[in-house]
């Protein structure tokens, strides 16, 4: 019988990215068409690695941005808000929050509940142990938050490798949570933007210099400017945006309002067109960068809708 986990809402099949062990005492056994062990094996496994790492941070980033505004919101309401910022809770809150986030990215991966309580403990013992020179005084709250990060990361590190060889058997997930995780760009994009929703705002003009600015620097790191066309397309778009920055910070009031919000929304355009084409950024970034314009756009037209002129 196949080996496989489920999870009892799934209906789609997602298969793991290390192969399933088997009862077939043959199976290891060389044959004339197994291709020999190489070096690209331990390159590959470093890479996973790496990638998982990665997952783990996002995931971590994600559940802060989601919660952190929750939290504020709910010291407020129950009048516990002086509590919640004292350091040593707020250090505490923080890890909550990124062990929250990395709870839902390690089960969604099918990671054990051991490797996910393993990973949890490196989110909190960094804090709880720099809270006994804290509280001796022999630390201010800036080395307790500094510290706790710095000694997070090579306890994550310990973790990961530490459960790098476990296989995780193929699981079944519901299609809708399956869509949404394929979707990840667009709901990271969204967490990033939490914050000015419950206070909107306009940006200052020399914000827009970042939209086409990282377009040139992805393409520059992979390469991508030396296709027909391409790099002048993006030093065009560089010219425009530029040029609408200097615009609004000469008009300055609400025209340079407009302007930034006009100047965000116009590259959400910029962003779909490559992510169409699938030309230099990834199509994530490219769909990252679509959601967080459009959304900054309509934050920055709803702040300017509600302030007096």
């Amino acid at each position: 019988m196949e080996n496989t986990r489920m999870y009892a809402d799934g209906l789609t099949a997602v298969p793991s990215p290390v192969p399933l062990p088997t009862a077939d005492p043959t199976s290891s056994a060389p044959t004339p068409t197994t291709a020999a062990p190489t070096a690209a094996a331990p390159t590959s496994s470093r890479r996973r690695l790496l990638w998982h790492l990665g997952e783990m941070a996002l995931a971590m980033v994600a559940g802060m941005l989601l919660l952190a505004p929750l939290w504020e919101l709910a010291g407020t309401a129950l009048g516990v808000g002086d509590a919640l910022a004292r350091p040593e809770v707020a250090a505490l809150v923080m890890a909550t929050n990124m062990t929250v986030g990395m709870t839902v990215g390690m089960r969604y991966r099918a990671h054990g509940w051991h490797a996910v309580g393993e990973m949890a403990a490196a989110m909190y013992v960094p804090f709880l142990l720099l809270l006994v020179p804290f509280r001796a005084g022999l630390i201010d709250a800036d080395a307790l938050m500094l510290g706790g990060h710095l000694l997070m990361i090579p306890a994550m590190v310990l973790v990961a490798l530490r459960h790098r060889h476990e296989a995780s058997a193929p699981v079944r997930r519901n299609r809708v949570v399956v869509a949404l995780a394929h979707r990840w760009p667009a709901g990271l994009a969204l967490l990033v933007t939490v914050d000015m929703w419950v206070d909107p705002s306009v940006l200052s003009p020399w914000t827009m210099l970042v939209l086409p600015g990282g377009y040139l620097l992805l393409g520059v790191a992979r390469r991508t400017l030396g296709g027909r066309g391409v790099l002048a397309t993006q030093l065009a778009g560089l010219v425009c945006w530029v040029a609408l920055t200097l615009v609004a910070v000469k008009a300055g009031g609400r025209t340079a309002d407009w302007l930034v919000a006009f100047g965000w929304l116009a590259h959400a355009g910029w962003d779909l067109a490559h992510h169409r084409n699938r030309r230099v950024v990834p199509r994530g970034y490219a769909e990252f960068c679509a959601v967080l314009d459009v959304t900054l756009a309509a934050v920055m037209v709803l702040a300017i809708l509600t302030t007096d002129a």
